[in-house]
């Protein structure tokens, strides 16, 4: 059987399953960097072909710094996947946002440490430009969708993707908060770099859980309320997932499908044939 998919769902803490799917089936997907998170589960929403990912494995068993993102990405890519709708669960550095909100980053900002974040190395040296990390046509597709679903959702802002697992100090959280930073979360960055690397489109849907140690509320957080939070934004989230899928353009008219027409600097005849073998996948059309 052939599998293959368009459009891939990368589920965070609280979303481990995407409700509609019709013709649902897995697939394990082998990778050159190991196995992903866990399978895939492939099937049609709203008429598209559609691959899930939970992000932290079945039973949220992996930590941020645990996660392969490459062998995640890699995977999404095997399976022909041309976009990514990527959803976090973050705490808000702004009054703005508030629990139960949405927020799509057109920024990040790296606060993690020594992670795996390109494919390439081995003999390949490749420079991706990544000044717009995110797939501005594909942004502006969730966010019209979330409008439709009536949840509310901020276009634009900066996500800072921090190490953890431990969640931020009070200082550190107000020096994010004077840097602007408007959301924080451990996850996505590495993910955008390599979608990017992949040449695939990505954007990231993060819903706010709470507001960070910063918040003078803070402390009056339950975990019971952070779960309730949880479990209302996955609700949310896939409402307005269906509704992006559903708008989403047949075609792609963003710089994403060629992001590594001027990337690649080594001499393709200096590229041991070991490495181009291994990122066939990824490097193979400039490579004919």
């Amino acid at each position: 059987m052939t599998l293959n998919a368009e459009i891939g769902i990368i589920g965070g803490s609280g979303l481990y399953t995407m409700p509609g799917f019709e013709e649902a089936r897995t697939a394990a997907i082998e990778t050159p960097w190991g196995p992903p998170s866990g399978e895939y589960v492939l099937g049609k929403l709203c008429g598209r072909q559609v691959a899930f990912l939970s992000r932290h494995g079945r039973g949220h068993r992996l930590m941020p710094s645990e996660l392969n993102f490459r062998a995640n990405i890699y995977g999404f890519k095997k399976l022909g996947v041309e976009r990514i709708i990527s959803l976090s669960a973050v705490g808000s550095l702004k009054e703005e946002h508030k629990p139960l909100e949405f927020v799509i980053p057109n920024q990040f900002f790296d606060r993690t440490r020594g992670r795996a974040s390109t494919f390439f190395g081995e003999g390949l040296v490749v420079h991706i430009s990544f000044a717009d990390p995110v797939c501005p046509q594909l942004a502006e597709v969730v966010h019209r969708a979330a409008a439709e679903a009536r949840v509310t959702a901020k276009l634009g802002g900066t996500y800072l993707c921090m190490e953890g697992p431990a969640f931020s100090t009070k200082a550190e959280s107000n020096v994010y908060r004077s840097w602007g930073m408007d959301v924080i979360g451990m996850t996505n960055l590495q993910e955008a770099k390599l979608a990017r690397e992949a040449e695939i489109c990505y954007v990231t849907v993060a819903m706010v859980t709470d507001y960070d140690c910063w918040h003078e509320d803070h402390d009056a957080v339950t975990v019971e309320q952070i779960v309730s939070n949880l479990l209302k934004n996955a609700d949310n989230a896939a409402r307005v997932v269906a509704a992006a899928v559903a708008k989403m353009p047949e075609g792609r008219d963003c710089k994403c499908g060629s992001a590594l027409s001027h990337a690649i600097i080594t001499q393709r005849d200096a590229v041991p044939e070991s490495t181009r073998r291994k990122l066939d996948l990824l490097i193979g059309k400039y490579f004919a």
